[in-house]
């Protein structure tokens, strides 16, 4: 800061701690149960940011009498809510443009971390040109969800995964695939400090769009145990089996994880091993960990070699998670109250 000074004026009040980033706010954690004398991690929070947004929302709603709903455990107004089959009259073009709005703000709340409302944000994201009341409902039901669970942080805590209770199989893939390796940046820096691990959790929510059929990929990846990427899109093509959309989003998966693993790598930090992914479908799992294993469904054959490709490479580990522990939930289904809670607590803080 000092040689920054010297070239550009800096504000003395400005060179301090950071306490705020693009409407969050930024501050420290403190960490109980870590052994370690300092327990303070960073970490990030959209409360304020939530604050100001539900502010407008009130205001806006309260020119026309109406309120937000009063009860809102979940985000939808219910988990059956499906926002495709949504047959309420369509919005004029003002309330098409609030509705717009309101999405923005939700589509940033969740940049900020709130990936509680991740997927129920996705799916209404996707009628944006052509919204209906039913749609500007849900979306006011989100707020009305952020309102009663206004509180809460994405801590950056750089402690180490526990993986122990996950099985990760090792095999020689030198006959199947002879020539993989990761593509490693040749410009990288020196790598210096405590190498980190990289978590992924993947899902798929098979024919989850009721009227199109395409299946919902759902992806969280960690560094060590911090949350950095999230992911929910629904899938480009119809899979017609639930073994297929579960390995279109390992590989969503697997491009995602090999560009993290490259930034990291341009940032001088070093890693520790393969990537571990955790898949609740045996099949996928399977098929990724065995070289045996034979492909009987040519339409998956390019999501296939893929993943089975970054595992010779040494680019993931692929392991089995119960479906009811797996986070990926989260990001690709509305979930009940009850499971949100419990993913939530292992998320957000």
């Amino acid at each position: 800061m000092d040689y920054l000074n010297s070239k550009y004026t800096i504000k003395k009040d400005s060179i301090k701690e950071p306490d705020q980033y693009l409407g969050a706010k930024i501050f420290k954690w403190r960490i109980d149960g870590v052994e370690d004398p300092d327990k303070t991690r960073w970490a990030m929070s959209a409360e304020k940011y939530v604050k100001l947004a539900l502010s407008d929302v009130e205001k806006t709603l309260e020119a026309v009498e109406k309120k937000l709903p009063a009860k809102a455990s979940s985000p939808f107004s219910s988990n059956d809510y499906r926002p495709e089959l949504d047959a309420t009259p369509e919005l004029d073009d003002a309330k098409t443009n609030y509705f717009q709005g309101l999405i923005g703000v939700l589509r940033w709340c969740v940049e900020l971390g709130r990936v509680d409302i991740l997927v129920e944000t996705t799916l209404l994201s996707s009628y944006l040109a052509s919204p209906r009341e039913g749609h500007l409902d849900q979306a006011l039901h989100i707020f009305a969800y952020l309102k009663k669970h206004a509180r809460s942080s994405l801590v950056f805590d750089d402690t180490l995964p526990d993986l122990s209770r996950f099985d990760f199989k090792k095999c020689d893939w030198k006959e199947t695939y002879p020539d993989a390796r990761e593509v490693l940046p040749p410009n990288r820096p020196q790598a210096r400090g405590n190498a980190v691990s990289i978590t992924s959790y993947t899902d798929a929510s098979h024919a989850g769009c009721r009227v199109t059929r395409r299946s919902h990929t759902g992806i969280f990846i960690f560094v060590n145990r911090s949350l950095i990427i999230w992911f929910s899109k629904r899938q480009n093509t119809v899979e017609s089996s639930t073994f297929g959309s579960e390995f279109i989003a390992l590989k969503t998966a697997v491009d995602l994880i090999e560009g993290l693993r490259y930034k990291l790598r341009m940032f001088g930090i070093p890693i520790d091993g393969p990537a571990s992914v955790l898949c609740d479908n045996e099949s996928v799992v399977r098929n990724t960990s065995a070289p045996e294993s034979t492909l009987k469904k040519k339409h998956t054959a390019i999501a296939y070699h893929r993943c089975r490709e970054a595992v010779a490479a040494d680019v993931i580990d692929v392991g089995f998670v119960r479906s009811k522990q797996n986070l990926a939930d989260l990001a690709t289904k509305t979930v009940p109250a009850p499971l949100r809670q419990e993913y939530c607590r292992q998320l957000l803080w």
